[in-house]
């Protein structure tokens, strides 16, 4: 059986997080998407923790269901603290078994911080001692550091972050199985870094409102949804199991480029090296994104995979393809119901964008349109590097309008592997 999971995301009891972000709604759009298996997300806060338990029904395999979707307990969770001389911000991913051990988990983690302020809530407790009192509470749980290059709050972070994972983790990295890309990343990036090797590599879509589910996600082989099997894959590195991820494509990330986004000003690294990092505008550093701080921390050539590496696909969300197609803009009525019909009519958004042959969506859906997957699925795309907090815009049709993004979004042509700055 193939699983699609989507593991970290946010409720609506989260900063910036939709109103949507309920159970019903996320069961709704992971129907919609293909997704098998969806974390819950927030599940420190009180609130959401308590409508969760009364509303997922458990399945004796350390997962919990809704409308025949399953769910996965996790949470991300912010560590601030001294360590080093600097002030440290890391997010970490918790993955937890049963609404039991949770309980336990909260109890101890709520020493460290408010969990009612916010879903995603701000703890005084360094990364690798949360991993340690984690792993006392329940060896069946697992934490995986979050979006590793975004320069803020991440494990490689260029502002306040570390140069290598035992930095970070100290003596608990033993029990650090997987690291998640983030949207600016993907695997060859991290494929350079070597002391990455020993970790599994994940994607998952960290989404604040349900139509962003699964821009990002993993696709396993599994007997049916189970958390212990999950883990193991994991853990093991288990690569006959875990087939591949699905990868956003990691320029148009909002921290892929260097620059400043009050400034209005975009960089490749070897223009930030140029002006010595600082911004040419207001004279102050500029924000060091994914690609630089990689080429920084890398001590593999680009163009290295290791051996057992897992595969990646690059996608583009199908809404996003079918409104540069109309040239209209996502989330309009005839954008929306164009979506919904496609997905109903081949089980869902993911065999759209990744299985059904094109001769077979073009009975349903438009010329252009089905040009424009046939693009995506080939990587002929334009993108424009997002940077310090800016999306970047992706075009499949040159002549179509930029798309929007859920934040404020930014010359890049990627034909197959080949990429070329205007």
């Amino acid at each position: 059986m193939r699983i699609t999971a989507d593991i970290h995301l946010h409720s609506k009891y989260s900063r910036a997080t939709s109103r949507d972000m309920d159970v019903e709604n996320l069961a709704r759009w992971c129907k919609l998407k293909g997704i098998t298996l969806v974390g819950t997300g927030d599940f420190t806060h009180p609130v959401w923790f308590r409508e969760m338990r009364a509303k997922l029904k458990p399945t004796g395999r350390g997962l919990y269901t809704y409308d025949g979707v399953h769910f996965l307990l996790s949470v991300e969770v912010s560590n601030i603290y001294p360590q080093g001389g600097r002030l440290r911000k890391i997010h970490n991913v918790i993955l937890a078994p049963s609404f039991e051990v949770v309980e336990r988990i909260n109890a101890v983690l709520g020493r460290f911080g408010n969990l009612m302020a916010d879903g995603r809530p701000t703890l005084s407790l360094p990364s690798d001692k949360l991993v340690e009192y984690i792993v006392e509470l329940s060896p069946e749980c697992l934490v995986i550091p979050a979006h590793v290059w975004t320069p803020w709050f991440s494990l490689y972070g260029s502002n306040s972050g570390f140069d290598a994972l035992a930095e970070c983790f100290r003596d608990q990295t033993r029990h650090i199985a997987a690291v998640e890309t983030g949207l600016s990343s993907d695997p060859p990036m991290n494929w350079r870094l070597s002391e990455l090797d020993r970790v599994m590599l994940v994607s998952n879509s960290d989404a604040h409102s349900p139509a962003k589910l699964g821009r990002e996600a993993n696709v396993f082989e599994m007997d049916q949804p189970d958390y212990a099997e999950f883990v193991r894959i994991l853990r093991e590195k288990d690569t006959t199991r875990f087939l591949y991820t699905i990868e956003f494509f990691p320029e148009e990330g909002k921290y892929h480029f260097d620059g400043h986004r009050n400034c209005n000003q975009r960089l490749a690294p070897k223009e930030t090296k140029a002006l010595g990092g600082i911004c040419p505008v207001c004279r102050r550093p500029l924000t060091v994104g994914v690609m630089h701080r990689v080429e920084l921390l890398a001590d593999r050539e680009e163009g290295y995979v290791p051996d057992g590496a897992v595969p990646y696909r690059n996608l583009i969300p199908l809404e996003e393809i079918i409104a540069e197609a109309r040239g209209a803009q996502v989330g309009t009525g005839a954008v929306r119901e164009e979506y919904y019909k496609l997905c109903r009519e081949f089980g869902g958004e993911f065999p759209v964008l990744l299985d059904v042959p094109l001769d077979q969506v073009a009975r349903v859906a438009s010329a252009r349109v089905v040009d424009g997957l046939q693009r995506v699925r080939e990587g002929q795309v334009v993108i424009r590097p997002g940077y310090d907090g800016v999306f970047g815009e992706i075009h499949i049709f040159e002549e179509g309008p930029a798309r929007t993004a859920e934040e404020p979004a930014l010359p890049l042509e990627k034909t197959g592997a080949q990429i070329r700055l205007f």
